[in-house]
């Protein structure tokens, strides 16, 4: 028996933690959700040993190695199988012999067996949650339900592509200034390090009085230098405690919280989260799924705990009768646009059309601003690196400009 930990959700939306032994995962997800939890993450715990050895490997249902775009390439090939009248037992054989990358080669045969074994494709997909998200579950249980499994089958597989490409450009957009940043921070730290004790030797064989820019570059690189490891252990560990910290509920809200409210990054996050809760909407309204397990599906897929809060609460005035335009006009995270359009929506019976049109107007918001980061982002690193890097040179070179003056 292997202990394993999970991270789910209650009925009403609350974080539940815990440590649950069981043979493997697929029990450890089929007791908890009988409980009625949504599994949001499960781990298996490694083994504890007296000796060395470094105990078990995390479940093999982890899907880190199983890429969103290897998702996109199995249901549009299931999709278009299912299309051309293969059944789709065959349909899944035939994905096991062409799918390349081994993780997801074997989950699909997993699949095959759990569909040869008398479960529907919904049930199979389920027993698989760190791969499949419960967004997927439910858009495959309405293709089930209503007969367009094809249909549903490709238009996840779009809405997976439209998330890759929106991840692809914030990463694009954080990629730039965290590298240029890191090389900054490594340029000035080697300088600190290797560079300045050499002029300080220089400076200290001179017996002159040293200008104060001068002097105090001079102890902080021998600061840095006598306590280089303390302090890279300090960042380490600080760095640790904000991902602990980050991970609870609190944390992640007022982390979140920081972030929209950010001078550069903020507007482009907001605009992320509201294309994601968009598109994502849109998609499983679209599939037939139940409006109230939608918002459920949408609320903790959303990226960001304000947002998430706002869609529990517009679930809950929903479940009492309320429109979905009212409570989501309450709070000012959302633009009155984008509530405005809603509850035209709402009022013509067109919700599902009015949300791509949200989410297609924030993906080319998040394209301008992608763009408008990078040109921003990129002179002032080059002024950051500038001011850096020319002070510690005026400050080495000051002493030398003075003595030369000294002599003329």
């Amino acid at each position: 028996m292997a202990q394993f930990e999970y991270f789910v959700k209650d009925t009403e939306g609350h974080d539940q933690t815990g440590v649950e032994e069981a043979p493997d995962a697929n029990s450890v997800v089929q007791s908890l959700r009988k409980k009625g939890y949504l599994i949001v993450r499960i781990s298996e715990l490694a083994e504890k040993k007296f000796f060395g050895g470094g105990g078990k490997k995390k479940s093999g249902l982890r899907g880190g190695s199983v890429k969103i775009d290897d998702l996109v390439i199995f249901a549009r090939q299931l999709a278009t199988l299912i299309g051309a009248g293969v059944p789709l037992l065959q349909s899944l054989e035939t994905l096991v012999e062409q799918t390349e990358r081994t993780k997801l080669r074997e989950t699909v045969r997993g699949l095959k067996e759990d569909v040869q074994g008398g479960k529907s494709l919904s049930e199979a997909i389920e027993k698989h949650p760190l791969i499949f998200s419960n967004l997927f579950v439910h858009m495959i249980r309405a293709g089930e339900t209503s007969g367009h499994l094809e249909e549903i089958l490709d238009r996840a597989a779009t809405y997976m592509e439209k998330t890759s490409i929106l991840q692809k450009k914030i990463k694009a957009a954080l990629t730039y200034p965290a590298v240029v940043s890191v090389m900054a921070f490594g340029i000035t730290t080697a300088m600190l390090i290797f560079v300045i004790p050499k002029f300080a030797e220089i400076f200290q064989s001179l017996n002159a009085t040293l200008p104060t820019p001068t002097r105090v570059l001079i102890d902080v690189s021998a600061f840095v230098r006598a306590n280089f490891l303390m302090i890279f252990l300090l960042l380490i560990g600080l760095f640790i405690l904000f991902r602990q910290w980050a991970a609870t509920k609190r944390g992640r809200f007022i982390w979140d919280s920081v972030k929209l409210k950010m001078p550069i990054f903020g507007n482009l996050f907001l605009k992320v989260s509201i294309s994601k809760f968009a598109r994502t909407f849109s998609t499983l309204i679209k599939s037939g799924v139940p409006i109230l397990s939608s918002l459920e599906i949408v609320a903790h897929t959303s990226g960001n705990s304000l947002l998430e809060e706002l869609i529990l609460g517009t679930r809950i005035a929903v479940s009492k009768g309320e429109g979905l335009s009212g409570p989501l006009s309450e709070s000012p995270l959302l633009p009155p646009m984008v509530v405005q359009m809603m509850a035209v929506g709402e009022e013509t019976g067109e919700l599902e059309k009015m949300l791509v049109k949200i989410a297609d107007f924030y993906d080319s918001q998040v394209d301008s601003a992608v763009s408008s980061l990078t040109s921003l982002i990129e002179p002032m690193v080059i002024a950051f690196l500038g001011v850096v890097v020319g002070g510690i040179v005026f400050a080495i070179y000051l002493p030398i400009l003075n003595l030369t003056q000294a002599i003329h």
